[in-house]
């Protein structure tokens, strides 16, 4: 079956900031995912985040193992098809992962006030991996709070504001390796979904893979991005905050390309404490319910196992019908 492209905007960031918050009010109503270059970010840093990654999933899976993301502890190491997609019926994921949270001393009191925070798990085997992550974790920091500064000026609100709520935030990282899928299997790298936090910045990988639905199309078009960009999607909760100017649109991976797909999405998330409600008035026809960041990251990252089911609680988790 021929592939559909899908040339989202691409926006230089380079470029005057009253012109870069035009072309990203433009794509953030319309597609909710851009296209970034010019975005600051070293292509070194992407280039040994990226290597990082290839090298830590090129192991024998006994020495990721030690590694597993426990119950009570949602880090480190996801294998290969072990997560379900949060919906009765639909096969797991085809892919393995590694899952790391904002970086925070066991000692810092927030860990005592929240369950959600902690250090991470680093693999002993990769001593490089941790600066490599984290460098690269640092310029997507600085990338969103430009951004996030941008789409402030869009809704007319003080970028205080927003940015406050970033302060020991709940923004995490997946690291990721989709095996190739054959051309007739029926199961998804990752399952339909909208990402449930507020900007999603992802490098991409040069197998493809990524499809989008944008709210205009009935069909899953795939995103031709170049190697040296960034792709950026609205989540959940910035559309929440935008009272759905911003549209946060359904995306999911399929790996037909023969090859290995690596990638390395990192989860803008406010501090756990932050109720998300609409800052300005909200769209004709958008009427959601207000969302405590803590509650709902914790029963997303709950729900991720494969014996568990959502609760009654009534928040949106993401997962949708394909």
């Amino acid at each position: 079956m021929a592939k559909t492209t899908c040339h989202v905007p691409v926006i230089d960031l380079s470029a005057t900031d009253d012109e870069v918050a035009k072309a990203l009010d433009h794509a953030f109503t319309e597609m909710g995912f851009a296209v970034l270059v010019g975005h600051g970010i070293p292509t070194c840093v992407i280039a040994a985040a990226r290597e990082a990654v290839v090298k830590y999933f090129e192991q024998p899976l006994d020495q990721k193992l030690p590694d597993r993301i426990t119950r009570d502890n949602y880090r480190g190491y996801i294998p290969l098809g072990f997560f379900s997609p949060n919906s009765a019926g639909q096969s797991a994921d085809h892919y393995e992962g590694y899952k790391l949270h904002l970086e925070v001393d066991a000692s810092d009191p927030i860990c005592a006030t929240c369950d959600l925070y902690g250090p991470n798990k680093w693999p002993a085997g990769q001593p490089a991996m941790r600066d490599a992550i984290l460098n690269y974790w640092r310029a997507c920091d600085d990338l969103t709070a430009r951004l996030l500064a941008l789409l402030a000026g869009i809704l007319n609100i003080d970028a205080p504001r927003l940015l406050d709520s970033f302060e020991q935030s709940l923004t995490n990282m997946t690291l990721l390796h989709y095996p190739p899928q054959d051309a007739n299997e029926s199961g998804l790298g990752i399952h339909a979904h909208k990402d449930t936090d507020a900007l999603t910045l992802l490098a991409p990988d040069p197998v493809g893979g990524l499809l989008i639905r944008p709210r205009d199309r009935s069909e899953w078009i795939e995103i031709d991005a170049p190697t040296d960009s960034v792709i950026v999607n609205i989540g959940d909760l910035l559309e929440l905050w935008s009272g759905g100017y911003f549209v946060s649109t359904p995306h999911k991976v399929i790996n037909r390309s023969g090859r290995a797909r690596f990638s390395f999405p990192y989860f803008a998330v406010p501090r756990f404490d932050t109720v998300v409600s609409p800052l300005v008035p909200a769209c004709a026809g958008f009427n959601r319910a207000e969302v405590p960041v803590g509650d709902v990251s914790r029963e997303v990252w709950r729900t991720n196992w494969p014996d568990t089911t959502p609760g009654t609680q009534g928040y949106d988790l993401g997962t949708l019908s394909d």
